[in-house]
C-alpha cells in the first residue's frame, strides 16, 4: 500500500462501515485497472541487499526519483517512504524489506497499463544505474537470509514486526522476502462484487500455479515453485486465506464487514505516529474503549487502514484486489491484470468463469490451494489438473479481451498480454520450472545468474 489514508470523519457503526464499502460501486463504463508490483533493489558489485540510509541507499534512489518526476514525497519521522503522483493517482512506495512498489494508476486499458509499467522501469533505471543498483522480478528474494535483510523506517512495518511472530511462523518472510503483482478490479453493484471474489478467489490458485516464481531460498532451491504462496499458508490465518464464507448465502458487504471486524487491528494511526494496537478490537475502537487509547474514537481513515492490513487471497476494499501472483519478468506484470481483466471486465466470461468452479465444494478449494505451492500447475481439483482449468480460464480470458476491443496503436487487441501465459500452458512449465532447470544446469546449481538474466 502506498500510503495510510488520514481522513478524520468519525465512524461509529456497523452500517457505516458498509456504506463504506458499498460506496465503491460504479457504472462498468467506468471500470479501471490499477496495477500494483514490487521489486526487490540490489547491489549490482556484489548481489547484496540494498540498506535505506547511504549514498547508494534506498533514500538516495527515491531523492532521485522525486527530482526526475516532481511527485509528492510521502514523509514519515523526517524519512522519505514514497511519492505520490497527485495529477494521475499513482505511487511508489517501500515494502518491509526494501521491496519497490509502483502502485499504479487507474487506467482504461491495459496498452496504457503496460505503457505505465515500462515507462515506470526506465525511470527507475536511469536513477539507478549511477547507484549501481538492479532490481530483480521474483515471488521471494532468492539469495539473502531473513537476517541479511534490510528493515525500512516505516511504522507500521514495525509493529507487524513484532506482532507476526506471535500468530504464525513465516510472518517476517512474508514481509521482508516476498515480492507480489496484483490488479485492482471495480464491481458495479453487490451482486456483481460477489460473483467477482467468488470466481476470484475460487481461481486464485490457479493464477498462482500459472505465476509461479520463487522457487530459491537462502542461495538454493526451497522445495516449492512458489514459495511466497506457502509463506501466505502460516503467516497469520485469522486475516489471510481462501475465506469460504464468500461462497455462502448470505454474502455482501455486511457478512464482509463482520469478517473484517473480526480481524484483529495492528495499530491506529494519529498524525505521524502509529500506536501500536496490535491484537485489539476495531469494534472497542468505534466504542471509545481501546485500552490502548481510551476515549479515542474510529475515523474514516481508521477503517481504510484496517482493510489494508487484511490480507486473504482477494481482499475487498473499495474495489477488489487479486494477490496470488508471485512477481516476474516485465510480460507477466502485464499478463496479470489481462487474465483477470479478460474474466471480470466482460459479462459473459465471468459468467462461464463461475460455471467453471462453482461446483468446487471448500474442501476442494482449500486442497487446491494448499497443493499448488508444491505442485504449481500438477496439482489437483476433483479429476482435473490446475493446468487444464487454467487452460480453460485463459480462453475466457481471452474471449473476454477480444469482446473488449481495446485496441493499441498497432490494431492489436489486450489479449496480445496473455502471451507469456498462453506460451506456460502450451509448455506445462512455469517459469519456477525454468528457473530450477537453468539452476541445475546453465547456472552450475548456483542462484547468482538469476540477477543477470531476470533483472528489470
Amino acid at each position: 500500500m502506498a500510503r495510510d489514508l488520514t481522513d478524520s470523519t468519525p465512524i461509529a457503526s456497523r452500517e457505516e462501515l458498509v456504506a463504506y464499502l458499498e460506496a465503491g460501486c460504479r457504472p462498468s463504463a467506468q471500470f479501471r485497472i490499477g496495477t500494483e508490483h514490487e521489486k526487490f533493489p540490489f547491489r549490482r558489485a556484489d548481489l547484496s541487499p540494498v540498506a535505506y540510509e547511504g549514498p547508494n541507499g534506498i533514500r538516495a534512489l527515491l531523492d532521485g526519483m522525486q527530482c526526475l518526476l516532481g511527485w509528492e514525497p510521502i514523509m514519515e519521522a523526517g524519512h522519505i517512504i514514497g511519492l505520490y503522483d497527485v495529477t494521475g493517482g499513482g505511487a511508489i512506495s517501500l515494502e518491509p524489506g526494501g521491496q519497490f512498489e509502483l502502485s499504479g494508476a487507474p487506467l482504461e486499458t491495459l496498452h496504457q497499463t503496460c505503457s505505465e509499467l515500462h515507462a515506470h522501469l526506465a525511470q527507475v533505471r536511469e536513477i539507478a544505474n549511477p547507484l549501481g543498483l538492479g532490481f530483480l522480478g521474483l515471488g521471494m528474494s532468492p539469495k539473502w537470509s531473513l537476517a541479511e535483510t534490510p528493515v525500512m523506517p516505516k511504522g507500521r512495518y514495525g509493529i507487524m514486526t513484532r506482532y507476526m511472530p506471535k500468530v504464525g511462523s513465516r510472518g517476517l518472510d512474508m514481509m521482508y522476502r516476498t515480492a507480489t503483482v496484483q490488479v485492482n478490479l471495480d464491481f458495479s453493484s453487490e451482486a456483481d462484487m460477489v460473483r467477482k471474489m467468488r470466481v476470484g478467489l475460487a481461481l486464485q490458485p490457479i493464477a498462482t500455479a500459472l505465476f509461479a516464481n520463487s522457487p530459491f531460498t537462502d542461495g538454493k532451491p526451497n522445495g516449492f515453485l512458489s514459495a511466497r504462496s506457502e509463506i501466505w499458508r502460516d503467516t497469520d490465518n485469522a486475516r489471510a486465506g481462501m475465506l469460504p464464507f464468500v461462497f455462502e448465502d448470505g454474502m455482501g458487504f455486511e457478512r464482509y464487514v463482520d469478517y473484517a471486524l473480526d480481524v484483529p487491528m495492528y495499530f491506529v494511526k494519529r498524525g505521524d505516529h502509529y500506536h501500536d494496537v496490535a491484537g485489539a478490537s476495531f469494534r472497542d475502537l468505534m466504542a471509545g474503549r481501546l485500552p490502548q487509547l481510551p476515549g479515542e474514537r474510529a475515523t474514516v481513515a481508521d477503517w481504510a487502514n484496517h482493510l489494508s492490513t487484511i490480507f486473504p487471497e482477494v481482499r475487498l476494499k473499495r474495489f477488489l484486489e487479486m494477490r496470488g501472483a508471485d512477481s516476474g519478468p516485465t510480460s507477466r506484470i502485464c499478463a496479470l491484470p489481462a487474465f483477470w481483466v479478460g474474466l471480470f471486465y466482460h459479462q459473459p466470461s465471468l459468467d462461464a468463469a463461475w460455471e467453471l468452479v462453482k461446483g468446487w465444494s471448500a474442501q476442494e478449494r482449500q486442497a487446491l490451494r494448499d497443493a499448488v505451492p508444491a505442485q504449481g500447475l500438477a496439482a489437483h481439483i476433483g479429476n482435473r489438473t490446475a493446468l487444464e482449468v487454467a487452460r480453460d480460464a485463459l480462453a475466457l480470458s481471452e474471449a473476454g479481451l477480444a469482446a473488449r476491443a481495446r485496441r493499441n496503436s498497432f490494431g492489436d487487441h489486450e489479449g496480445i498480454h496473455l502471451a507469456p501465459l498462453l506460451r506456460v500452458v502450451e509448455e506445462k512449465r512455469s517459469l519456477a520450472e525454468t528457473l530450477l532447470q537453468k539452476y541445475e544446469g546453465d547456472w552450475g546449481r548456483s542462484v547468482d545468474p538469476v540477477f543477470a538474466e531476470f533483472a528489470y
